[in-house]
């Protein structure tokens, strides 16, 4: 079959890999309909995050399940399946608690020796605590698809942010990040009742889809301007709940200094850049709590599944520019040069 694979920076191929199979009681095989590529990918993709040459990539995807070893017994073949970007038992005492992505027996998808999201097939580790099913109808829905797919990993991930930064009825919250996943905090921001919504970005297509998906105000400054613009708009006082989706030294210093006294800060940027760390007398000073890192999005598809259902929440339009698996390599640059927010791969 086909797959995507990294050699060295900037350096994705998509090759001839052995077709998965069936390996261990507990496993399925998923034959890939959609996938994408991910903000946290280009990491590997510049080097920032080594790669084995060859190693596969990608972490998120739905399909229909195609094999099923002999313990499995939440799905079958030809169900419609979405994945979380990890995958875990579903029965270990994090995964009952919440936290699939602590799973004992858990792992990404791209790791040394398994498959990626982003080829024709991949095999499923512990299948009935990773899978989801999904109406089988939705297979031949292309808007709907793509709203499903962001429960692998993006819309699940904005919406753990919105919550460990308290995000309650009638809150001002604001976004720092205009990635995906900032616009899914958005998103998640509203649905959970955000009185007011502060997206600071400076890409007015993302920032008008951040408008669509409930943003009441934007900020296009940066850093020392940016603090002073949430102020402005909020009598000096900052917002009640920050959601940080960036990960760099500059954006957490911004959420900080843009929080309210007493507020909290979700943060789900994966951290790059950032030399200092920050400085916990000014959380402490001001009584502002943190919360966020690797989010449990297995624990969250069962609330949010039925919402995209029905239509209460749309994530798709997250979903810029379409390729095929053979096109994948101009999706990455893409997305690297800026020109995608977020590649859809259809196989």
């Amino acid at each position: 079959m086909r797959a995507t694979t990294i050699h060295a920076p900037y350096d994705i191929r998509v090759e001839d890999v052995p077709e998965p199979v069936v390996q261990l009681p507990t496993d399925a095989v998923v034959r890939v309909l959609r996938s994408c590529i991910c903000g946290s990918d280009l990491w590997a993709y510049r080097g920032e995050s080594p790669r084995q040459p060859g190693q596969r990539i990608g972490h998120e995807f739905l399909g229909t399940v195609e094999e099923t070893g002999s313990e499995v017994t939440g799905v079958k073949r030809g169900d419609l399946v979405v994945a979380p970007f990890t995958w875990c038992d579903g029965v270990c005492d994090y995964c009952r608690e919440g936290l699939t992505t602590s799973c004992e027996h858990g792992g990404f998808w791209g790791a040394v020796g398994y498959d990626g999201g982003q080829g024709e097939a991949v095999r499923v580790p512990y299948a009935d605590g990773t899978l989801v099913q999904l109406p089988k109808e939705a297979a031949s829905d292309d808007r709907l698809l793509s709203a499903l797919l962001s429960l692998s990993d993006v819309m699940g991930t904005g919406h753990h942010a919105a919550v460990g930064a308290g995000v309650r009825e009638g809150a001002t919250v604001a976004v720092v990040g205009d990635g995906a996943v900032g616009l899914c905090a958005v998103l998640a921001a509203k649905r959970l009742g955000a009185g007011r919504i502060i997206a600071l970005g400076r890409h007015q297509v993302r920032t008008d889809i951040a408008r669509g998906f409930g943003a009441t105000d934007i900020v296009a400054e940066r850093g020392d301007a940016a603090v002073e613009a949430v102020r402005e708009l909020t009598r000096g006082q900052g917002a009640h709940c920050v959601i940080e989706a960036v990960g760099t030294e500059q954006s957490m210093s911004t959420a900080v200094n843009i929080a309210r006294d007493g507020g909290a800060i979700g943060f789900v940027g994966v951290p790059h850049g950032s030399g200092t760390g920050l400085d916990l007398s000014v959380l402490f000073a001001r009584n502002i709590a943190l919360r966020g890192g690797v989010a449990p999005v297995r624990a969250y598809i069962p609330e949010l599944l039925p919402d995209i259902l029905d239509g209460t929440i749309d994530p798709s339009p997250v979903f810029d520019v379409t390729v095929g698996l053979e096109g994948v390599p101009d999706g990455y640059k893409a997305m690297d040069g800026r020109t995608a927010l977020k590649v859809l791969v259809t196989t």
